[in-house]
């Protein structure tokens, strides 16, 4: 398997890294490669209140492969028998437009819409992606731009916003911030983002669980296996794979003691994390590794949150079948 690190994706656009599992008790549990699912259950027999479809890292674009994956997620999707309340697109729905022109980017949205249409009528919410954003791996072009057009695809007034369903909180960020080095963004919210991020956790009543929706982590352990990322036996861990502001959310989050749980993608790996009392997803990506197969330990997969009334929550995982 490859260990190139992210910036050489904007090359050759290569595969990410490797993949880890952890329990919510931080166990080593290595998660066995197989058709069947898994799932974290509840710690109390608390009422569910919400079921939520959890789809990132789709990466479609005008392929075959990629077309008809996305159609067999969203196929198993509908067939489940206990479905969902809604979609929940974590970021990346497109293969890559940060270096390709507009008409192959145009072509990539055009994929994305003309199946979310097809193959399912449930609400959807979006979270940018990096790879959502036309231009940002292309010396001159405008950033702002490149995610105005995101926003416009995903019919996003702002790039980060809130809503309520069933006594849940949900906390939708904009992780990609620019800077003009390749790969053209590292994650971060930037100040006016957080001020108002304090001010949706400052407002939210005592008694209502928050979940963080962000498309880069803000805390995963996988992010220690995405590349390359042991050097002269030190880690590190690239802060476009991390939110550099990690340290700073953390403590708004144990400040205000209301967010419950975090989802994330980007790395394509799955894990989760307990900490500080907020429950850590990181779900591994539609795509697996770009419609070529596996990542190591994790197949093409989407993820079911369930939320339950006492601000608990567990997780399934579905590895479903993606080859026609």
């Amino acid at each position: 398997m490859q260990t190139q690190n992210r910036k050489s994706f904007f090359k050759t656009l290569g595969v990410i890294g490797a993949g880890a599992f952890l329990s919510n008790k931080i166990l080593a549990n290595v998660a066995q490669q197989s058709t069947s699912n898994f799932q974290f259950l509840p710690t109390q027999r608390a009422k569910r209140v919400l079921r939520v479809a959890h789809l990132t890292d789709i990466h479609v674009c005008p392929d075959k492969v990629a077309e008809q994956g996305m159609c067999a997620a969203l196929n198993e999707l509908d067939g489940l028998n206990d479905k969902p309340d809604f979609i929940i697109n974590g970021g990346d729905a497109i293969m890559n437009a940060v270096s390709f022109s507009r008409d192959k980017v145009k072509k990539q949205w055009e994929s994305f819409h003309r199946i979310i249409k097809s193959e399912s009528n449930l609400p959807i919410y979006h979270c940018i992606g990096n790879h959502d954003l036309f231009g940002w791996a292309i010396p001159g072009i405008d950033h702002v731009d490149g995610k105005k057009w995101a926003m416009d695809e995903y019919q996003l007034k702002s790039s980060y916003y809130s809503f309520v369903k069933a006594g849940w909180k949900f906390i939708v960020l904009d992780s990609i911030h620019a800077r003009k080095s390749l790969p053209g963004y590292y994650g971060k919210i930037d100040d006016e983002q957080f001020d108002w991020l304090e001010n949706e956790l400052k407002s939210v009543l005592i008694n209502t669980p928050v979940c963080i929706v962000s498309h880069i982590p803000i805390l995963a352990v996988c992010t220690l296996f995405d590349g390359s990322n042991l050097s002269n036996n030190h880690w590190n861990v690239p802060d476009n794979c991390l939110h550099s502001d990690a340290v700073k959310l953390r403590d708004l989050f144990f400040k205000y003691n209301n967010v419950k749980a975090c989802l994330s993608g980007h790395i394509h790996l799955i894990d989760h994390v307990n900490y500080l009392g907020t429950d850590y997803y990181c779900n591994g990506a539609v795509s697996g590794g770009w419609w070529k197969g596996d990542h190591q330990q994790f197949a093409p997969a989407f993820t079911i949150i369930n939320f339950y009334e006492d601000g608990t929550t567990n997780r399934e995982v579905h590895y479903y079948k993606w080859q026609a």
